[in-house]
């Protein structure tokens, strides 16, 4: 007896579909998505997954990557200029090279004024070897004074000598004179991608007729970058003169050399002033003693209160649109992921970051909302809304 299998017809398995087998679409954009096939919390863990491996990534990579990106912020912040020639007749390549000049003037002259900074700084360091020594001998009687043992005192008083002091120094502007270590990298960078930069509009409108979502995400990036800047820029010299008039009616040396350096640290949000204090607050305790090192602190102190924490934050905010705590963060998170050049890259990355994630999707632009500084009024709630007022 020869028993013949009879195939069974199953149903198909449908997840969170439509009878008919089409795709769902969204409830605003009526847009077909393949998303809501699986459950929000599997989306949820794997999107947390993908950025853990992609933040790893570029930590990795991060002495390629921040150079990169560095490159990317000046080009952006500089191209107007090539777009301008061309719009009045410039041929590419006149406009090239006057963007490649542009960017490589400014990166040269930030790079400069830090390292003359920092040899200003430690050419200073040996003129100052016997206030330093009787630094250490007031700080070891007055800790002797109070009952403390010598061997503590010895380590207590160790770093107070005039190397020590270089040393510290060096590490602070050092630091800052990192970002402009890969420096034939930057460059070479920076000539590839002025040249592009030049033909950049015109691909952008050719892609604009496929994805208009990208294309307005990427004008957006650029349009809060140069509006940082921008703003960044005027802040900076707003501070550099208060803090240069400070500096030389206190009689710190060479004030306006520390005047340019707190414009140049302006550019680091938040915390920015804390490296351009260093240097006068030394000199200060080197010259004056502990009195005039805490006058310097105080009014650097007052002069980043009133505007680099108060005033700044909200225009770059309006101007950007991040909120104040969101600005900070970022600053936390790409300075740990790419170091120094983070903390420049901030507010930058953080632009890129939310067009290419946020703007670029109708189904995610609701973030945007609680992440903006700028965001919708708030809306009475439904029980307080005004009854409406009848006709005549």
């Amino acid at each position: 007896m020869v028993r013949r299998s009879v195939p069974v017809q199953r149903p198909a398995i449908r997840l969170r579909g439509r009878h008919d087998g089409a795709l769902p679409t969204h409830p605003s954009t009526g847009a077909s998505t393949s998303a809501s096939l699986l459950p929000r919390g599997v989306v949820v863990l794997l999107g947390l997954a993908c950025t853990v491996v992609a933040v790893a990534g570029m930590r990795s990579v991060s002495d390629i990557l921040g150079p990169v990106l560095l490159a990317l912020m000046l080009t952006v912040t500089a191209s107007p200029i090539g777009s301008w020639l061309r719009r009045h007749g410039a041929p590419a390549w006149t406009a090239g090279l006057a963007l490649i000049v542009t960017v490589y003037l400014i990166l040269l002259g930030l790079g400069g004024a830090l390292g003359f900074a920092l040899a200003r700084l430690i050419d200073l360091m040996p003129q100052n070897q016997a206030h330093i020594a009787q630094l250490r001998a007031d700080a070891t009687r007055t800790l002797d004074g109070v009952g403390i043992g010598p061997q503590q005192v010895q380590e207590l008083t160790a770093p107070v000598r005039a190397d020590g002091v270089a040393d510290l120094v060096h590490a602070v502007l050092g630091g800052a004179l990192g970002v402009l270590s890969n420096g034939f990298f930057l460059l070479a960078v920076l000539l590839f991608l002025c040249l592009d930069a030049v033909h950049f509009p015109a691909r952008l409108r050719r892609a604009a007729r496929e994805r208009p979502e990208v294309v307005g995400a990427l004008r957006g990036f650029a349009q809060g970058t140069r509006r940082y800047l921008l703003v960044s820029t005027i802040f900076g010299i707003i501070v550099a003169v208060i803090d240069t008039l400070m500096l030389w009616a206190l009689g710190i040396p060479l004030p306006l050399l520390w005047g340019l350096l707190s414009f140049i640290t302006n550019y680091i949000p938040n915390i920015g002033f804390v490296v351009g204090l260093v240097p006068p607050a030394l000199l200060g305790l080197l010259e004056g003693g502990p009195r005039l090192m805490l006058a310097v602190i105080a009014l650097y102190c007052l002069v980043n209160f009133v505007i680099q924490s108060v005033i700044q934050p909200k225009i770059v905010g309006d101007a950007v649109g991040l909120s104040a705590s969101v600005s900070f963060l970022s600053l936390v998170f790409w300075t740990w992921v790419l170091g120094p050049l983070g903390a420049l890259l901030a507010i930058p990355l953080s632009l890129l970051t939310k067009g290419l994630l946020v703007d670029i999707d109708p189904a995610t632009r609701w973030i945007g909302a609680l992440i903006s500084s700028t965001g919708a009024q708030e809306e009475p709630a439904t029980g307080d809304r005004p009854a409406p007022v009848p006709p005549g």
